[in-house]
C-alpha cells in the first residue's frame, strides 16, 4: 500500500492542524493506521492509531485529548486532527500501515507493530510559540 501523507504547515501555539493520510489500494481497511512523529534528533515515536473498522484507538500519553485520530475506509483516508497544539509537537508526522493485520496491540508495542508496514513520506509540523 502506498501513503501520501498531507496537511502539515506552521501554526501557533494553541492552534490546531488537521493531518490527512491517503492510501492506495482495496485493503485499506483491513489495515491498523497510524500516525508517529520524529523531531530533529529525536527517534521517531508513537502517536496515534485506529483499528481496520475504527472501533479501536490508541494515543500516545502526551496527546490525549488533544489529538483525534479517525478514518473513513469509503476514502481510502486516516486523519489526524490536532488540536491545542504546543511547540513540542513540532515535527515530521507519519503515517503508517500495519500490512500485518497485528489483531490487538498496547501503545509500548505500536512502534514494533508498524516498523516493518508502509510508511508515507510525512509532512511537516511547525508550531511557534
Amino acid at each position: 500500500v502506498q501513503l501520501q501523507a498531507s496537511g502539515g504547515g506552521l501554526v501557533q501555539a494553541g492552534g490546531s492542524l488537521r493531518l490527512s493520510c491517503a492510501a492506495s489500494g482495496r485493503t485499506f481497511s483491513s489495515y491498523n493506521m497510524g500516525w508517529f512523529r520524529q523531531a530533529p534528533g529525536n527517534e521517531r515515536e508513537f502517536v496515534a492509531a485506529i483499528s481496520g473498522n475504527g472501533d479501536m484507538t490508541y494515543y500516545e500519553d502526551s496527546v490525549k485529548g488533544r489529538f483525534t485520530i479517525s478514518r473513513d475506509n469509503a476514502k481510502n483516508t486516516v486523519y489526524l486532527q490536532m488540536n491545542s497544539l504546543q511547540p513540542e509537537d513540532t515535527a515530521v508526522y507519519y503515517c503508517a500501515a500495519d500490512t500485518h493485520r497485528t489483531p490487538v496491540f498496547t501503545t509500548a508495542q505500536a512502534m514494533g507493530v508498524f516498523r516493518d508496514g508502509s510508511w508515507g513520506q510525512g509532512t511537516q509540523v511547525t508550531v511557534s510559540s
